[in-house]
């Protein structure tokens, strides 16, 4: 992948940053826009010629999710790397994108500096994250679990805090309402409370418990 002028490929179905997206790259001297597609379809028809050394891809594609797009590269090309690009910062979607060996992920909007510096945090490391995804995976390590509930149902816990309904839940998650709906039970079951409120509160009792004994 060790190029004098690493390839780019955009993949975007919003034309109207097309322009940008050329602006950007007239800037760098280390990179080369080679071509921008608004598919997935597109961007495989043309992958032979264009042979990229990076792919920025939009997470919402017509037709096919960018994410689900990754496998036809890595068949094309294992060490391709690719960025996801999306408006969405919801941190199940971020585990998504690389749990299918995504290399970075970047939140929209992006400037010519945001694009510079996450590619050659790309060249240089191998990896890219936005700085507002970064901060939510220090959240995430730093956030109390409770050790007696499952992972499942320390995530259910953390989104109910937040005040989240179960088919918000559900959608964060990526499972269905009668999943939440299973989980939250075996929570009550083991707080032995019968509603959220009462959930909710024991759970406040808890931490403060916690956070007295940890002084």
């Amino acid at each position: 992948m060790i190029t004098n002028t690493l390839k780019i490929m955009v993949i975007d179905n919003d034309r109207s940053l097309y322009k940008n997206y050329r602006s950007y790259f007239d800037m760098y001297l280390e990179y080369d826009l080679n071509g921008i597609c608004s598919t997935i379809k597109e961007a495989l028809n043309q992958y032979e010629d264009l042979r990229p050394d990076i792919i920025f891809s939009e997470v919402s594609l017509p037709e096919e999710c960018g994410i689900e797009g990754i496998k036809y590269f890595r068949q094309k090309d294992p060490s391709v790397k690719i960025i996801m690009l999306s408006e969405q910062n919801d941190f199940e979607l971020v585990k998504t994108a690389f749990k299918n060996s995504a290399n970075g992920y970047l939140t929209k909007p992006v400037n010519e500096r945001t694009l510079y510096n996450a590619l050659d945090s790309i060249k240089y490391d191998g990896a890219t994250l936005s700085n507002d995804i970064a901060k939510q995976v220090i959240s995430m390590f730093q956030r109390k679990s409770y050790e007696f509930f499952s992972e499942r149902e320390n995530q259910v816990i953390d989104y109910l805090s937040q005040g989240a309904t179960y088919k918000t839940i559900a959608e964060k998650l990526f499972v269905t309402p009668s999943a939440v709906n299973f989980h939250i039970q075996n929570i009550y079951l083991k707080l032995d409370v019968n509603s959220k409120s009462e959930a909710l509160s024991k759970l406040r009792t808890m931490e403060i418990s916690y956070h007295r004994n940890s002084a």
